[in-house]
Order: structure tokens, then C-alpha cells, then sequence
């Protein structure tokens, strides 16, 4: 007998001894490659293998468009009642399925994990006469129309962001100039040549133009000051109760067997505690905002009421 006969067999006595942990698992990115929750997927999953929580195969599927509602529509078509079938998505989503009219309903998947989040933050062009959040919001509730404000996509957490800053500040949302922008680097270029007024966007986008000396930084989303930002006001301070971060999580499918699902709300919570996925949220930036399993339902249920409600009073839904 040879060499290679005699291993075969004792690879496969491993599989059969190790179970799940040889096991593929199937994820839906609803995203193209690159982005944010292309990126979380994959590393959440090379974090969990470098930690020994899971190190079986994992198989990415690309999706993306209309802010992840496409993605989710097929993961729900192909995935429905099988185990070990998963999806990342986020606040976008939540938004997104309003505006676009989406049949997309997320109480029907199951809740597994909240990883990840990055709050925002509000700039004008580092010359401007508005040096507070209290001016800003004079400005809008002076000239609504004539302060135009750009940030990410159109009911996305950008826009919800502003919107809620307009409610505090009693300003009627439905009258804002919101301007959406293709990315972080274009609302800042706008804000420069005066196209905006100000702009919406992650800390990691913005930070790095305030340090460049174009834009200065109002505001953060957070409920305490950043770190990184040990100068700015969170919104809370300066008066306006508003607090939202651009979150990511992990979904299972609707149906998924009961043990499979905790299996896998089990396997990201030693996640979330390992140092293999500490050392990515350093690396990428990211805050940790871990909340897993029901808990994390009742977040997304309470999302979808709070967001729903936002994109109805600025008018974009009814």
C-alpha cells in the first residue's frame, strides 16, 4: 500500500471525528467586492478560523444593489431552511428596503450576530463662518432649501443621520437639501468648492481631510467622544439627541434548523471575543459593537420602526 492510500483514509476518519468544524458554510455578501460588508464577511470568517472557532470552508457569493435588498431577495429564494447558509448586511439595508419598496422583510431571517460599527460625522469647509452644530442648525432652519448637505445615499444612515439632526433641532425634515454623493471623497470636494454647505460621512472618511487642514468637523454620532476626535462634540453635547452608528451583522436564513442557528450565534460570539477578531477591528477601524442572536433581533426590529418613520417624515416614503 502506498503512502497516499494510507492517508486518504485517516483524512477522512478526521472529517467524520471533527463534524461542523470540517463543514462548508454558504455566505451571501450582498455587495460587490471590496466594500464594507464584503470586507466584514471575510474577515469575520479568517478571524474565526485564525481563533479555531471555525475552520471549515467558507463559500462568498457577491450580490450587490439596492443597498443589499437584491442580495437578501436571492439569499432568501436559494437559502430558506438549510443550515449553515448565512448574510451580512447592515443599517444600509434597513433603509434601503423602504425606499426601494423592497419585499425584503428582515424579521423573517434570523438574527445571529451585530459585529461592527462606525459612527458619523458632520463638516463644513474649513473657512466657513459655521464653526458649531448650533449654527448649522440655524442655517437649516433659516434656509432649508439654500443649505444644501451632501452625504451617502439617499435614505441611507448619512441621510438619516441629518434627518434626525433636523428633527432635534426642530427643523421640518421634509425641507432639507440633502445631496447625495458617490463616495466620502466627493461630498468633501463638494464642501471645498462650495457646492455644500456641509456633509455627512464615516469618521475614518472625514478624519483624514480635517487633518489635512479642508474641512473642519462639527459633530459625531457616538454617545461619548471619540478617541480620535478628542476636539469634537458628540451631538448629544451640543443639545440634539441623536445617536446612530453604520452597523454590520450577520444573518442566518429564515428556517434554519435550531441547533445550526445556535451553533452559529454561539460561534460569533467567541468571535467577538477573540483576540484574532480584536486585532481585525483595530486594523480596519472598526468600533466593536457586538449584540448577538434575539437581542440583536429586537435591535433590527427597532431599527427598521425608527428609520421607517425618519425616511416618512422627510417625504422619501409613505
Amino acid at each position: 500500500m502506498n503512502l497516499k492510500s494510507a492517508v486518504l483514509p485517516a483524512a477522512l476518519a478526521l472529517g467524520l471525528l471533527t463534524g461542523a468544524a470540517q463543514a462548508q458554510v454558504n455566505v451571501m455578501l450582498p455587495a460587490g467586492t471590496g466594500g464594507g460588508w464584503d470586507t466584514t464577511g471575510r474577515q469575520a470568517f479568517a478571524a474565526m478560523n485564525a481563533a479555531g472557532i471555525y475552520t471549515g470552508g467558507v463559500n462568498f457569493t457577491n450580490t450587490g444593489g439596492a443597498g443589499g435588498t437584491i442580495g437578501l431577495a436571492e439569499f432568501l429564494s436559494t437559502s430558506t431552511g438549510s443550515a449553515d447558509a448565512l448574510a451580512v448586511f447592515g443599517a444600509i439595508t434597513v433603509g434601503a428596503i423602504e425606499l426601494n419598496s423592497s419585499p425584503i422583510n428582515l424579521a423573517e431571517f434570523r438574527p445571529v450576530a451585530r459585529l461592527t460599527a462606525e459612527y458619523l460625522v458632520i463638516a463644513v469647509a474649513a473657512n466657513s463662518d459655521i464653526d458649531t452644530l448650533e449654527e448649522l442648525a440655524a442655517a437649516l432652519k433659516a434656509n432649508p432649501g439654500g443649505t444644501p448637505v451632501g452625504g451617502g445615499s439617499a435614505g441611507g444612515v448619512d441621510h438619516i443621520a441629518l434627518a434626525l439632526f433636523a428633527q432635534a433641532a426642530e427643523v421640518p425634515v421634509a425641507d432639507l437639501n440633502y445631496i447625495p454623493q458617490t463616495s466620502g471623497a466627493e461630498t468633501v470636494t463638494g464642501i471645498v468648492n462650495g457646492t455644500l454647505v456641509a456633509g455627512i460621512s464615516g469618521t475614518s472618511e472625514f478624519s483624514q481631510f480635517a487633518e489635512q487642514g479642508r474641512i473642519k468637523i462639527l459633530g459625531v454620532t457616538s454617545a461619548e467622544r471619540r478617541e480620535s476626535l478628542p476636539d469634537v462634540p458628540t451631538f448629544a453635547e451640543a443639545g440634539y439627541d441623536v445617536e446612530l452608528a453604520n452597523w454590520r451583522g450577520v444573518l442566518a436564513a429564515p428556517g434554519a434548523p435550531d441547533d445550526n442557528y445556535s451553533m452559529w450565534v454561539e460561534n460569533f460570539a467567541k468571535l467577538a471575543e477573540s483576540d484574532a477578531w480584536k486585532q481585525v477591528l483595530a486594523t480596519q477601524g472598526w468600533d466593536d459593537y457586538y449584540l448577538g442572536g434575539e437581542e440583536f433581533g429586537a435591535f433590527i426590529a427597532e431599527q427598521t420602526e425608527t428609520q421607517g418613520q425618519i425616511l416618512r417624515d422627510a417625504g422619501l416614503v409613505n
